[in-house]
């Protein structure tokens, strides 16, 4: 019996030495650790494709100041963000008035908690919804507008001060956009809920994530309230103070 126990154990040795290399060849290697984003530290490595083509790793852009903005993206079921098509529309205007990007050494980034197709969808709706955003706040008659519909103008009026204007099938795009349509990376950084703000319905929670050049999280913003986001005049500022610091 002994004889036969130690066959059986050498026999075994001999199929795992020669099945070895096998095994481990169809065995997937292990996906990264998500880690917290914390800051002061450094911030967990991002790598994810683009809506733009091809992929980007926020290790490609070691040197750089980068800022991560994570749009709410639906409000509801079947409607879009007013405020995010605002606030997405400002930091194109205020990149292309200020050079935002060139005068901090940064690189604003977008991530979209969504396929490809769903953002397509969105980014192609910008036009038409920037049309509603202005006809609430200039009504062609103010005269016929009720009680309700004055304190809808003012309302409009108050949360987007700006004025922007596109042109039909104008989508500008002059940011990395990052799709993470499986949510992984939103996830992990609890920047994406079914239910927010009041509304159930597969959602970005808005934020902000600002990383120094040398890669370390300095400023983290995760909404409390669909109507309270840092501008891209106060992230300046934080980018500027953050180079001062060095």
């Amino acid at each position: 019996m002994r004889k036969t126990v130690i066959s059986s154990v050498g026999l075994l040795a001999v199929l795992s030495l020669s099945l070895g290399p096998c095994l481990q060849a169809q065995t997937p290697a292990p996906e990264p650790e998500l880690k917290p984003a914390i800051i002061g530290q450094a911030m967990p490595d991002i790598t994810l494709p683009l809506y733009q083509g091809g992929e980007l790793s926020l290790a490609s852009l070691h040197g750089k100041n980068v800022v991560i903005v994570v749009p709410r993206f639906m409000a509801a079921p079947g409607s879009y963000c007013t405020i995010d098509d605002y606030q997405y529309l400002d930091f194109v205007n205020t990149e292309k008035m200020n050079q935002l990007q060139k005068k901090y050494n940064a690189e604003i980034v977008y991530l979209f908690p969504f396929g490809k197709d769903e953002v397509s969808k969105r980014l192609t709706s910008l036009p038409q919804q920037l049309d509603k955003i202005n006809s609430a706040k200039y009504p062609p008659d103010l005269s016929k507008l009720d009680d309700k519909g004055k304190a809808r103008m003012e309302r409009y009026r108050k949360f987007f001060p700006k004025d922007f204007s596109l042109k039909a099938g104008e989508v500008p795009t002059p940011f990395p956009i990052l799709l993470d349509a499986d949510r992984k990376i939103a996830i992990s950084l609890g920047v994406f809920s079914s239910d927010w703000g009041g509304s159930k319905v597969e959602q970005g929670i808005p934020s902000v994530f600002i990383i120094d050049a040398q890669g370390r999280l300095m400023f983290k913003y995760i909404g409390q309230s669909p109507a309270d986001r840092p501008s891209p005049e106060y992230l300046g500022n934080i980018l500027e103070m953050i180079n001062k610091s060095k």
